[in-house]
């Protein structure tokens, strides 16, 4: 198979087309239908999408419920090493992931080069190492009469739904612990986002994976991803993408009791007290603003400053905002590329004219720009800081998701902490101040499931990760995403009176 988009299409050639990949093979939709595939950075369809529908979802279940008996009997040495082969295959091509990526989402080349493509390897070769070290684990409880065993078995096929903003990195992320202890997987990728994903089905073809251990299905969450939730062979969902989906699969699920990950959205808080060291914090503060074009669920886009450094805060950031280049993705100055869709681009300015609306100031951006040459097609925005809102403002308490921060002021401790836990997401928080006993005292106190002091997206893959509130349900990482991949059987043995402990 040809994957499209990785150079502009020659005039008169049709668009090439990504199929499922189903049981090692790449089979074109049932229904022959197709989506387009834009690059967000020219606007320009670039290549066609499988549009699938419940059939193609049915197909894969079949080929992944056969398949799992004998990838569930494999040793998790066996397991290892195919995943540490897939995590090699994907590196040797890391530029052609990165390029592929960027060309998709919209993201600058060297963010994806270095954030997305290596840590999609890191999640295969941590959960590679992880199952070889669970192994050795001994979960056994003795008391005087009985001795109580935990045997863990993998779930089954199950169905794993990614998101467009963080494409391989949160594909990889499921699919990795998933096969490692060993589950068969039904995949649905965004449909705005699917081209890496078909890369890595390639490279699943070349690893010589198993047939039917992973299966792509691409096409829309209303047809593929619903038809997904609510197959009744698959007993697991793992899904990371907004609350109102999340909310649609929490209930479309249930008749069938199934395994729920739900990872949604954020409205991340970041606090800054006064005793830090102003430069440092407003070069770390931007980067969690608007890294990824501000298109990841933990970039904090509530922004609270404490009085006493408040005003000389807002102008340093808002300066270097200023300051960010807004390009090409194939730049590497760009720091800001292309938000993913036109549609997107239009959600995330309508913000901005509500925060007009309600006596918001735009200290910079706010607008759409129109880029040079081949990329004046593309959905670029201007990086956006506002301030003077209340804090029932919908900017505030709404989820963007894009190159959209807003500034406010708090008075003290207390008021920080009632100000980060005022909305509905749970999601994750910052906190940056030289009182390092302070800051981890209130960072038990706020209603999230990640705080980072004086820091930002830094992952130990071993800790839980996930959401409060209508951040989501569940965790996953190390020892969390086991439990949540295998089923626990507790099997309790009478001892005879004259065995030893």
């Amino acid at each position: 198979m040809t994957l499209p988009g990785f150079s502009l299409k020659m005039p008169g050639m049709a668009l090439p087309r990504i199929l499922n990949f189903i049981s090692q093979t790449w089979l074109e939709p049932l229904n022959k239908q197709y989506l387009p595939v834009v690059n967000p950075s020219t606007g320009e369809i670039i290549s066609e999408l499988a549009d699938s529908s419940f059939e193609d979802i049915n197909r894969a279940v079949v080929h992944a419920k056969l398949a799992f008996p004998s990838w569930a009997g494999l040793s998790a040495g066996q397991r290892s090493a195919y995943l540490h082969q897939i995590a090699n295959n994907i590196e040797s091509r890391a530029r052609e992931f990165a390029e592929v990526e960027s060309q998709d989402q919209g993201k600058p080349v060297w963010l994806a080069r270095d954030l997305d493509i290596p840590r999609a390897v890191s999640n295969f070769r941590f959960f590679a190492q992880f199952i070889l070290d669970a192994e050795k684990e001994r979960e056994q409880y003795d008391e005087k009469s009985f001795t109580s065993q935990v045997s863990r078995k993998p779930v089954g096929v199950v169905g794993l739904i990614s998101p467009w903003n963080l494409p391989l990195y949160l594909l990889t992320w499921k699919i990795a612990p998933a096969i490692a202890f060993g589950n068969t997987v039904v995949a649905k990728p965004s449909e705005l986002t699917s081209l890496t994903a078909a890369l890595l089905a390639e490279v699943i073809q070349q690893t010589q994976l198993p047939p039917g251990v992973v299966n792509f299905v691409f096409g829309t969450g209303v047809k593929v991803g619903e038809a997904l939730v609510k197959h009744p062979d698959v007993p697991l969902i793992s899904f990371t993408g907004g609350t109102e989906t999340g909310r649609r699969i929490y209930r479309e699920s249930a008749e069938h009791f199934k395994k729920l990950s739900l990872e949604l959205g954020g409205k991340n808080p970041t606090l800054i007290f006064s005793d830090v060291n102003l430069a440092e914090t407003v070069t770390g503060v931007i980067r969690s603003s608007f890294l990824n074009q501000g298109e990841i669920c933990l970039c904090g886009s509530r922004i609270y400053v404490e009085d006493g450094i408040y005003d000389a805060f807002l102008e340093g950031f808002v300066a270097q905002v200023q300051q960010l280049k807004v390009g090409d993705p194939k730049d590497p100055e760009s720091f800001v590329g292309a938000l993913v869709s036109e549609a997107h681009l239009q959600k995330v300015l309508s913000y901005v004219d509500i925060a007009r609306k309600e006596g918001g100031k735009i200290h910079c951006g706010g607008a759409r720009l129109t880029m040079p040459g081949d990329l004046a097609g593309g959905f670029f925005m201007a990086p956006t800081v506002i301030s003077e809102l209340p804090e029932s403002s919908k900017c505030i308490q709404e989820e963007i998701f894009g190159p959209v921060v807003t500034v406010s002021r708090f008075s003290d401790a207390e008021e920080a902490v009632e100000k980060a836990n005022g909305v509905r997401y749970g999601l994750s928080a910052s906190i940056w101040s030289a009182d390092e006993e302070r800051a981890q005292r209130l960072a038990e106190r706020l209603d999230v499931g990640t705080v980072w002091i004086n820091s930002w997206l830094l992952r130990d893959l071993r800790v839980p990760f996930g959401g409060m509130k209508h951040s989501g349900l569940g965790r996953e990482g190390g020892h969390y995403s086991r439990d949540f991949f295998t089923e626990p059987t507790t099997i309790v043995r009478k001892r005879d009176l004259g065995e030893q402990t």
